[in-house]
């Protein structure tokens, strides 16, 4: 474990970062569920978490959300960023969404206890566009997706630190996500033991609507 409290987690040969319930969802969901392992480098990671901490301390974890989506968590909204972090979220920018999509300010950072999860839910087209890309730090977890309508199909996301996730189209609106609490975390048979997590997420603004629009809490990714 780092200074930072990163939990490592080493990653089997030929395992993947992404799972699912079959053949058909893994190919129709292959552009619209994606993992980017190693995405940020150590320093990277540790820039952010630097930068976080001293404004997340301040804050005291929760166990009541507004849309009650998250448990064991602290939050917040962040607008003003040094140059380094400037440079990290403007590559998520370019590796996440399209030259056309406007993105949503402030970014919204996550930090989950390690007892933390968050509940299955689809994020609200009021407070959210097609596209979310969120930086994983500090500890793995596994995100996973399933279908609304057809719970049968789902799909698992190993989320290492250092990654970036990217949830568009289909696996943002059609399928519930959630990040599983410490107990319940396994990636197939596999074991990812749960640590603290902060996520650092990015957002398209929805379509039609002004970020002035936007007066509600942000949503739970």
């Amino acid at each position: 474990m780092a200074g930072t409290g990163r939990l490592a987690l080493r990653t089997l040969s030929g395992s993947g970062w992404v799972r699912g319930s079959g053949p058909a969802v893994l190919s129709r969901l292959q552009d619209a569920a994606v993992v980017r392992p190693g995405f940020l480098s150590a320093a990277e990671e540790e820039t952010l978490s630097r930068e976080l901490e001293p404004e997340l301390r301040r804050r005291r974890y929760e166990y009541d959300h507004w849309d009650a989506a998250i448990h064991g968590f602290r939050e917040t909204e962040k607008s003003r960023w040094s140059e380094a972090s400037r440079a990290i979220l403007q590559r998520v920018q370019a590796a996440a969404f399209g030259p056309g999509q406007t993105l949503l300010s402030p970014v919204h950072v996550l930090d989950l206890e390690p007892q933390g999860y968050i509940k299955p839910h689809v994020d609200s087209v009021k407070f959210c566009g097609a596209t979310i890309a969120g930086l994983s730090l500090l500890s793995p977890s596994v995100m996973r997706l399933v279908h609304t309508q057809e719970p049968g199909e789902w799909l698992e996301l190993l989320l290492e630190p250092g990654s970036l996730y990217i949830l568009r189209g289909s696996a943002r609106y059609d399928f519930s996500h959630e990040i599983l609490r410490d107990e319940e975390s396994f990636f197939g048979e596999r074991r990812v033991p749960r640590g603290r997590r902060i996520s650092v997420i990015c957002r398209s603004l929805p379509e039609g609507i002004g970020p002035e629009g936007l007066g509600q809490p942000p949503p739970a990714c």
